[in-house]
């Protein structure tokens, strides 16, 4: 069986698991989610109120202690989103992934992986929390962190997930 690209970062009884498309290039090389420079994930995991600090991407497993974990959509392949094969996602290995570890909520952290799992295109989707699939985890879709998505950059989303994630929100 191929291995994955990065291994999941996923357990029983988290509260919350970040799903992206697949690795980027940077992340892959240095075996680590989101690790490319310009990437802001790590920041503003720290600034939503997600980790005590700013963590760097070497130290991901340390989101596991505080009931965050880690998958992509594509396990076995990396890259831009218009540069994965057509066939990269795995829609249905994530569902199961999830299932298997029964978390209170998924977090897509763009929104073509959350359109691949729910079947809609990424203009019907909003940011933020929105409506799932009966017997899933709550799902949130965020804004992409990549510094090639900077357009789209809004960091609202980011800060309600975290505001729901410290109990401090509904949901």
């Amino acid at each position: 069986m191929k291995q994955p690209v990065l291994p999941d970062l996923l357990r029983p009884g988290l509260r919350l698991v970040f799903c992206g498309s697949a690795p980027g290039a940077v992340s892959a090389a240095r075996g680590a989610y989101y690790a490319h420079p310009g990437n802001r994930f790590w920041r503003v995991l720290h600034e939503a109120g997600l980790t005590p600090r700013r963590l760097s991407p070497h130290e991901y497993p340390l989101l596991l202690g505080l009931g965050i974990g880690l998958t992509d959509m594509a396990k076995h392949a990396s890259g831009n989103d218009a540069d994965l094969p057509p066939d990269a996602y795995d829609p249905e290995g994530f569902r199961q992934r999830i299932l298997a570890v029964e978390p209170a909520a998924v977090a897509f952290t763009a929104k073509a992986p959350a359109a691949a799992f729910l079947g809609r295109r990424t203009g019907a989707l909003p940011y933020g929390r929105v409506e799932g699939l009966l017997g899933f985890p709550a799902i949130w879709v965020m804004p992409s962190t990549s510094g090639q998505a900077s357009r789209f950059w809004d960091d609202r989303p980011w800060h309600a997930l975290g505001a729901w994630f410290r109990g401090a929100a509904p949901g």
